[in-house]
């Protein structure tokens, strides 16, 4: 049986990234089994068994298959970590579920990512999972090794603290620390939205000539620190 999606509005973006009057709604992954999934075209980019598919890159991090899940964990990480795909995605709707095991670490799903040729250097758009309740900057969007804080940052205009202040206060509401949260990315063309439980977090056009990425592989990262112990599941992606 064909579980019901719950349809989420896809905002129009202003050049500052603000959202305004909702558009036509569009059907998005949240709440579906993984039945329903492939049935709307989704294909599975983890098997729940075997990390066949994926490759790691970057740090002392580590990754293991457990429970149905991917769990990325180490303690005195150097360098952030990152489990890859060894496919390359352009515009697509990437839906996932992720769980912090403890808040000892940060962590976060790059897509779009690429790798410099020189240090291997994984850099590209990151959707956060932030640790720190206070900050609470989960999906929003940051550009690892590159730009930094693109959602809220700079893609959000006027005060920059008061849009960050409300950000944080929405992340708070939504974010649930002993459960699975579920996350949605689309990227099609300049355009990057994410969903987080169901609700809209960032949403901007990337018109920066300069770093704009239009493709790219994706990757689990486990940052460097002290530890970090986070798992992810149901990880499905439909290129559009």
């Amino acid at each position: 049986m064909k579980f019901p999606f719950i349809f989420l509005a896809m905002f129009p973006c202003l050049a500052s990234g603000v959202s305004v009057d909702p558009a036509p709604l569009i059907e998005l992954p949240f709440g579906a089994d993984p039945a329903a999934l492939r049935q709307d075209g989704y294909a599975s980019l983890f098997d729940g068994k075997t990390l066949t598919g994926w490759r790691k890159a970057g740090g002392t991090g580590k990754y293991k298959v457990e429970d149905g899940a991917i769990v990325g964990y180490g303690k005195n990480i150097r360098g952030n970590t990152f489990l890859c795909t060894k496919e390359i995605y352009r515009d697509f709707i990437l839906t996932f579920q992720f769980q912090f095991v403890d808040r000892s670490g940060n962590s976060g799903c790059q897509f779009r990512s690429q790798q410099r040729n020189q240090t291997g250097r994984v850099f590209g758009y990151q959707c956060e999972h932030d640790n720190d309740e206070k900050r609470s900057y989960t999906a929003g969007v940051y550009d690892e090794a590159r730009r930094g804080w693109l959602f809220p940052g700079k893609f959000t205009t006027g005060n920059s603290g008061q849009a960050a202040s409300k950000f944080s206060l929405r992340g708070r509401e939504l974010f649930r620390w002993k459960e699975w949260n579920t996350i949605v990315i689309k990227c099609e063309g300049r355009r990057i939205q994410t969903w987080l439980n169901g609700v809209s977090r960032a949403d901007f056009e990337d018109n920066d000539e300069t770093h704009f990425t239009p493709e790219g592989f994706i990757a689990l990262q486990v940052h460097g620190g002290k530890s970090t112990h986070v798992k992810w599941r149901q990880i499905y992606l439909r290129k559009l």
